[in-house]
């Protein structure tokens, strides 16, 4: 899929054409140390062949991580991240794979450098905070650039409040760079710089972040919330995550990102089926706000 048509995958020119289908993309992790599959595709032909087991599935998007963000987890230098991610991209493209790609990173030389392979989305954890270079790989290439919420400590004042303003600020950080409107994807970094209770708190306030007017990715696959929620092992997680997805795709998260696609994927249809069903006039501008 062309730069263009990337940028109107995830854009607000998207609107009622995608027929408010969420987006689903797919988690291929190449890293040995990843909280819930740490390991398992490292090796070239397994991530090329768990890539087209999602896309068969229904991811509309791959995402590919070179360094965990598990808690505790060490970093890993921006050479060690290339060596993995670049030619996991490279494969992806060279086996006729033509889904978008997301290059999982917060370093803006593993961000152009996995454009030029073949990516054709950012995904920064740290919203353009870690590495201000990000923001001119995004304007070099125009893609879609997901911003997530983040913080280096803990620590707010009015929480919900707090994490909408942070989020503004974000944008504007991007606007000044140069990003423009139909890039910006925003995450509201759900397990990231949270308590267990504010992230079930911004569960239930996600529509705060939708209301902002981009698209949001909601990532909360297997995550810590839902594992001490229910008190089960991370492979054990599938009914909470899908708990999670149909709560943000109900409050106007237009896409997910998830590591059980097929089952994300009928969730995520299901949902969508519904709300069909109740989008008219003020509705469809909060659920699909873009």
């Amino acid at each position: 899929m062309n730069k263009a048509a990337d940028v109107m995958l995830f854009g607000h020119g998207s609107g009622r054409a995608a027929e408010c289908r969420t987006l689903v993309m797919g988690i291929l992790n190449v890293t040995p140390d990843s909280f819930s599959d740490g390991g398992a595709y490292v090796e070239i032909p397994a991530a090329v062949e768990r890539a087209r087991q999602m896309i068969a599935e229904g991811a509309d998007i791959l995402d590919i991580g070179g360094e965990s963000t598990r808690p505790g987890a060490e970093p890993v230098s921006s050479e060690e991240e290339q060596r993995r991610v670049l030619p996991v991209i490279r494969a992806l493209r060279e086996a006729g794979i033509a889904v978008p790609i997301s290059i999982d990173t917060y370093r803006a030389d593993t961000a152009r450098e996995a454009m030029l392979a073949g990516a054709t989305v950012l995904n920064d954890i740290w919203g353009l905070q870690h590495d201000p270079d990000m923001a001119a790989v995004a304007v070099q290439f125009g893609c879609p650039i997901v911003l997530m919420h983040n913080r280096k400590q803990a620590v707010y004042a009015n929480f919900i409040h707090d994490v909408v303003e942070d989020l503004r600020l974000t944008v504007e950080r991007a606007h000044k760079a140069g990003i423009r409107d139909e890039q910006i994807v925003l995450d509201p970094g759900i397990g990231f710089a949270k308590s267990y209770e504010q992230n079930l708190q911004l569960m239930n306030e996600l529509h705060r972040i939708t209301a902002l007017g981009y698209p949001v990715l909601l990532g909360t696959s297997r995550k810590s919330m839902i594992r001490r929620t229910l008190n089960l092992p991370t492979d054990e997680l599938l009914e909470g995550t899908a708990a999670t997805v149909a709560l943000g795709i109900g409050q106007g998260c237009r896409i997910v990102r998830v590591h059980d696609v097929r089952a994300m994927r009928r969730v995520a249809d299901m949902t969508d089926a519904i709300l069909s069903h109740r989008i008219s006039g003020d509705d469809a501008s909060r659920i699909i706000p873009f």
